[in-house]
């Protein structure tokens, strides 16, 4: 082991409440139905608390030193051409150059990386994955530890076909009762967060910009947990579009490619939010749409921040960030805000649809040329 630092629902509470502090690894109802997706959950927080740990072992690599001098030289002219800003969604941050910046360190992390998803994890290297990664602060850990608890309850609660949507709805309160309650030190704000934060801060784009390939495979690992989940909902609205998380696990190791990166099917290049990848998640439990929103808000900033080249004091920029991500009083949006800057990076730089087909890019095109084809998803069955 490394070393380094609403609604209360009487039966539906007692059967999440507590449960959250406890959870070490992806089982119940999502492992009996999905064992395949079970399995990538546990290695979605491994690869991720590693993946952290490699980017600042190439940040600290004296090989890196040119590498690192080039990327703080490319986000200082885009802050200054931005004004004090990164570009964000469709700025210049969309114009890097997909070799990155750090060649062969890259890759073979991207390698390592890669041999992670494929194999099986204890419960304990899940369940100690950030708190043992080396470089998450202690604070920072624990709020992306208790959140993919969270998350785990919930993808468990929408795998079991045995409750009806109103039963899930109860117990989906519960688990963010419980969320909020068990450790709120260390809960993400359950209001939605101004975009500013993610796309302006004052390390914005590093990570994407120096490490396009671990950038690519953590909004891939992202995009698979909310299309997945939008396929369980939507089949269980409607049994026409049943069956489907085979089709995101396909589409997911598309968009992951080989070892190394290389595929035909792009990744992401932005982030995935909730309302453009899982819709039916916003539809059917909005809270836990923000919450999970937010969580992956801070995964990618605190990405950032650990790929900031020759950053002093990291452990502490990452404590502040975790906090404006855990306040309830900064860096509030309201719900259309939310919404639009959600769907604002385009849904086919986050990943495309879950289940519907989105061949190019949507951004400044019509619905005529858009083939309506995510509309249709979005105001599917309710």
């Amino acid at each position: 082991m490394k070393t380094k630092k609403l609604i209360t629902l009487g039966a539906a509470l007692g059967l999440v409440l507590g449960t959250l502090s406890t959870v070490s690894a992806q089982s119940g109802a999502l492992r009996s139905t999905h064992p395949e997706l079970a399995d990538l959950n546990n290695a979605f927080d491994v690869t991720q608390a590693e993946l952290y740990d490699a980017v600042a072992e190439i940040n600290a690599d004296p090989a890196a030193a040119e590498g690192r001098m080039e990327l703080k030289m490319h986000l200082d002219m885009m802050a200054e051409m931005d004004h004090g800003g990164h570009g964000g969604h469709g700025g210049m941050a969309m114009e890097m150059d997909m070799n990155g910046h750090f060649g062969e360190l890259e890759v073979q992390s991207r390698v390592q990386l890669y041999g992670l998803l494929q194999r099986d994890h204890s419960d304990d290297a899940v369940a100690e994955a950030f708190t043992d990664s080396e470089a998450l602060s202690t604070h920072a850990a624990m709020v992306l530890r208790h959140g993919r608890n969270f998350e785990r309850t919930l993808w468990d609660i929408y795998a079991d076909g045995s409750t009806s949507m109103f039963q899930k709805q109860e117990q989906v309160a519960a688990a963010i009762e419980d969320y909020l309650t068990s450790d709120p030190r260390h809960a993400v704000a359950t209001t939605p967060k101004a975009a500013s934060l993610y796309l302006e801060h004052d390390y914005a784009d590093a990570f994407k910009m120096g490490y396009p390939r671990l950038s690519g495979l953590m909004f891939a690992n992202q995009w698979l947990q909310l299309a997945s989940l939008e396929a369980i909902i939507i089949g269980q609205l409607d049994p026409q579009f049943a069956g489907n998380v085979p089709l995101t696990l396909e589409r997911y190791w598309n968009k992951v490619g080989s070892d190394t990166g290389m595929t035909v099917f792009p990744a992401p290049t932005e982030m995935p939010s909730v309302p453009a990848i899982s819709p039916s998640l916003y539809s059917q439990a909005p809270i836990a749409a923000v919450i999970i929103d937010n969580l992956n808000m801070l995964e990618s900033a605190l990405a950032d921040v650990i790929a900031y080249p020759d950053l002093a004091n990291r452990d502490d920029v990452m404590d502040a960030v975790a906090e404006q991500y855990t306040s309830n009083e900064m860096y509030l949006a309201d719900t259309m805000d939310y919404l639009l800057n959600a769907l604002r990076g385009g849904i086919f730089n986050q990943g495309g649809p879950a289940i519907g087909q989105l061949d190019q890019s949507e951004r400044n095109r019509s619905r005529e040329a858009m083939g309506m084809n995510h509309v249709m998803i979005m105001s599917g069955p309710q």
